[in-house]
C-alpha cells in the first residue's frame, strides 16, 4: 500500500522560475499529487473532512495562526484546526509566511510578484496592492519569484484559504533568515500595511524532525507554549536548550522557526494579547506513522480574547471502555478505510476517553457477507489503542495477504470486529487452553501463528482441532503442537456493530 512519507519529496516537471511566475504569470502547483490530492474533487473532499473534524475557535480575535505544511495524510487535521480559528469569519487577504527549504542563504523576505497560485482547485489571486505596499513599507522586503519555485510550505496552505476563504486573496512569502530586529522591522511594516483590514497571517511551519514520539511531544509542547506567549527569546530559549539537550534523532524543533517569529511580531504589533495551543499531533500518532521517528504538528492561534488553554487527561490503565469509546473505534474503521479510499488522508484519532489512549494489543476482523475480507493485528502494542485501531483497520483493509485490497464498492457492506487484547501469558502446556475463553499463540522453532479467543467456537473446533489448525497456519504438520511448542494465551474483549 503506498503510504505517503513524512517528508514527501517534490519532483520539478522541468519548471523555471519564468513559468513559476516572473513577470505576472501564475505560479503552478509544484507538490500536487505529493504533498495532497491532485484531482479537484478528491482535494475538495480531503480538505472538507479536516474542517468538519476540526476544533473549536480560542480566540474572539484572532489576527495570526500557526500551522503545519506536511503532507496533508499526516498534518492535515492540525492544519485545519487551525484555520478554523477563523471559520466563518470574512477574511479579504491571506499573508503567507512560509519555510525557505530550497534557496540558501536567503537573507530577505521574498515577495510572490506573480498574479496568483495555482492548485486543483483553480487559482488563488494573488493581493499586488498588498505586495506592493509591502515592497514600499519594508527594505527587508523583495519580489522574487525564485524562492517560490519549488517551496512546498507556501504551497499546501492555499487549498485550505481555497475552500474556506474563496474570495480572499494571497500575500505569499518565503521568510529569510535575520535577528530578532529583522522580525521586529518587517512586523511593524506588515501589520502598519495590514491595520483595519480583514486579514489573516499564516506561518507555515512544523515542528520537530525525527525525534521519536515520546522525545517530540515533550520538545514539540515547549516550543508550541513558547510560541504562545508572543516573545521572541522565550520561543529563542526554548529552541536553544532542545538543541543542547541533543536528543537522538532531533534535527530540528521548528522547520519555520522564521515565519513564527515574523508573524509573532505583526501579531503583537496589531494588538494581540497572546495566543494559545490549538492542537497537536506527530506523524506516529497517525495510522500510518513511525513511532521512532516522527515530524511534530502544532496548530496555535496569537490574537485577543482568548479562550482557557485545552488540557488533556492522561491515558488511564485503569478504566474501562465506555459504551461512546466501543462505538468510537468502531466508527474509526470504517472512516479511516472510507477517508483513505476516497480522500487519500485519514482521520486523527482523538475525542476519546483516556482508557482508549492506553497502548493496548488489537485485532481488526473486516467481513463480507459473513465471510472474512481481512484480518490483522498486534499483540503488542507501539501506539494508543485508538491509534492502533486506525492502524490495523488499513492493514486489514489493504495488506492481508490472503486478499486483495479492499475497494470503495466494498466499503459499505464491511462488518466490523475490533478484538482488544489482554497481555499474553505462557501457560506449561495445551491443557491449560480454554476453548472460547482463551486465545493462544504457538511458537516453535522459528515459526508461529495465533488464532483469536472467538476463532474455534465460530468454526465449532475441540481444542485438539483447534491446534491442529494452528499449527497448520504456522507452515507446521498438523500435530506438530504436541511435542516442544510453547503457548501463550490472551483474552479478548470483542466490539462489533452487533453489540
Amino acid at each position: 500500500m503506498p503510504f505517503t512519507p513524512i517528508e514527501l519529496p517534490f519532483v520539478l516537471t522541468g519548471l523555471g522560475v519564468a513559468a513559476a511566475g516572473m513577470g505576472g504569470d501564475v505560479r503552478p502547483p509544484a507538490v500536487s499529487g505529493q504533498f495532497y490530492p491532485k484531482a479537484e474533487a478528491v482535494l475538495r473532499g480531503a480538505v472538507e473532512a479536516f474542517m468538519a473534524d476540526a476544533l473549536p475557535p480560542l480566540a474572539k480575535a484572532p489576527l495570526a495562526i500557526v500551522v503545519p505544511h506536511a503532507g496533508y495524510i499526516y498534518s492535515g487535521q492540525i492544519c485545519a484546526d487551525g484555520y478554523n480559528q477563523l471559520r466563518g469569519r470574512e477574511v479579504d487577504t491571506v499573508v503567507l509566511l512560509g519555510t525557505n527549504h530550497t534557496t540558501p542563504h536567503l537573507r530577505k523576505i521574498a515577495l510572490y510578484p506573480g498574479a496568483g497560485f495555482r492548485t486543483p482547485l483553480g487559482t488563488a489571486p494573488v493581493d499586488i496592492k498588498t505586495v506592493a505596499a509591502l515592497l514600499a513599507a519594508s527594505p527587508d522586503c523583495a519580489a522574487d519569484a525564485a524562492p517560490h519555485v519549488r517551496e512546498h510550505s507556501l504551497e499546501v496552505q492555499v487549498p485550505f484559504i481555497q475552500v474556506l476563504f474563496p474570495r480572499a486573496a494571497i500575500v505569499p512569502a518565503v521568510v529569510g533568515e535575520g535577528d530578532p530586529a529583522f522580525f521586529a522591522r518587517f512586523g511593524a511594516a506588515l501589520a502598519g500595511v495590514l491595520k483595519g483590514r480583514r486579514a489573516l497571517i499564516v506561518a507555515s511551519s512544523d515542528l520537530s524532525h525525527y525525534p521519536s514520539a515520546a522525545d517530540a511531544e515533550v520538545i514539540d509542547h515547549q516550543t508550541l507554549e513558547a510560541v504562545a506567549t508572543l516573545d521572541p527569546e522565550r520561543l529563542a530559549q526554548a529552541l536553544r536548550t532542545q538543541a543542547a539537550r541533543r536528543i537522538w534523532g532531533l534535527d530540528t524543533s521548528a522547520c519555520g522557526e522564521f515565519p513564527i517569529l515574523a508573524a509573532m511580531a505583526a501579531a503583537k504589533a496589531l494588538g494581540a494579547e497572546g495566543g494559545r495551543v490549538v492542537s497537536y499531533a506527530n506523524s506516529g500518532d497517525l495510522p500510518i506513522g513511525d513511532r521512532d521517528r516522527v515530524v511534530g504538528y502544532g496548530a496555535v492561534v496569537l490574537g485577543s480574547g482568548l479562550e482557557p488553554a485545552r488540557t488533556t487527561a492522561p491515558p488511564s490503565a485503569g478504566e474501562d471502555l465506555s459504551a461512546e469509546d466501543q462505538k468510537g473505534l468502531l466508527a474509526l474503521v470504517k472512516r479511516t478505510i472510507t477517508r483513505y479510499l476516497t480522500t487519500q488522508t485519514v482521520p486523527l484519532p482523538r475525542g476519546f476517553s483516556p482508557a482508549a489512549q492506553v497502548p493496548r494489543g488489537v485485532f481488526v476482523t473486516l467481513k463480507k457477507g459473513g465471510c472474512l475480507r481481512g484480518c490483522i493485528g498486534r499483540m503488542i502494542p507501539d501506539r494508543p489503542l485508538a491509534a492502533l485501531v486506525g492502524a490495523m483497520a488499513l492493514q486489514a483493509a489493504f495488506e492481508d495477504p490472503r486478499f486483495p485490497p479492499l475497494t470503495l464498492a466494498e466499503a459499505p457492506k464491511l462488518e466490523i470486529e475490533i478484538s482488544i487484547l489482554t497481555p499474553m501469558k505462557p501457560v506449561a502446556g495445551p491443557e491449560e487452553i480454554v476453548v472460547g475463553r482463551d486465545g493462544v499463540l504457538l511458537q516453535k522453532g522459528g515459526s508461529s501463528a495465533v488464532f483469536l479467543p472467538q476463532v474455534a467456537p465460530e468454526q465449532g473446533w475441540s481444542r485438539e482441532e483447534m491446534l491442529d489448525h494452528l499449527s497448520c497456519k504456522a507452515g507446521l504438520p498438523a500435530n506438530a503442537w504436541r511435542k516442544g511448542a510453547c503457548f501463550f494465551t490472551f483474552q479478548a474483549q470483542v466490539l462489533n456493530e452487533e453489540h
